[in-house]
């Protein structure tokens, strides 16, 4: 026996794709987009999510300091004023502090001086030079200057600049920038002035 069946014919469709109706195509944002509640719900848990990862490698301060005292030469002969700048880093951190470079920052009226901290070797050229800022210096602060955390370090920093004792006065701002190996730079900065 056969069966003599005859083909099936294909499903018809209710359109064709040429005449698609517009209510089928763009339908209400209902039938389209996923329920506000759990979507609320995950853009809620994300954001505390990020919120905790910020929080959790957030930068954390390496050292703390300022400049403790600030004393200004200028002798008639020399043409750059000399400055000593006592200071004093604290490693608040949990890795010990390597000191790569210092440098000072001065602003004034007259624009921004930067200089680079003198070497520690050269400090007693610069006294006779200057001389009355020998009486005001402490043991220098150097380059490759080691601080333990939870350590302090206190030290001069000789730079020179090129205003006259007027100009230094009325500065705007004065600050010590340290460099560290492997971390963020420190400024440090002078106490503000009385007015």
């Amino acid at each position: 026996m056969s069966d003599n069946k005859p083909p099936r014919k294909p499903a018809e469709t209710l359109f064709d794709a040429g005449h698609v109706p517009i209510t089928e195509e763009m339908d209400s944002a209902k039938r389209n987009l996923p329920p506000f509640a759990p979507v609320a719900v995950a853009l809620v848990i994300v954001a505390i999510a990020v919120a905790i990862v910020m929080y959790v490698f957030r930068a954390k301060p390496v050292a703390q300091g300022g400049i403790d005292a600030v004393y200004f030469s200028q002798p008639e002969t020399m043409p750059n004023a000399m400055v000593l700048l006592n200071v004093t880093l604290r490693n608040v951190g949990d890795k010990t502090l390597y000191v790569k470079t210092i440098t000072a920052n001065l602003k004034t009226d007259q624009g921004d001086n930067s200089d680079d901290a003198a070497s520690a070797s050269d400090y007693d050229r610069y006294f006779m030079a200057y001389p009355d800022l020998k009486a005001a210096a402490i043991q220098p602060l150097v380059v490759e200057t080691k601080i333990v955390p939870g350590a302090e370090q206190k030290g001069s920093v000789l730079v020179s600049f090129p205003v006259n004792k007027q100009q230094f006065d009325a500065r705007k701002d004065l600050t010590v920038t340290i460099e560290a190996y492997d971390q963020t730079p420190i400024t440090l900065r002078e106490p503000a002035k009385a007015q």
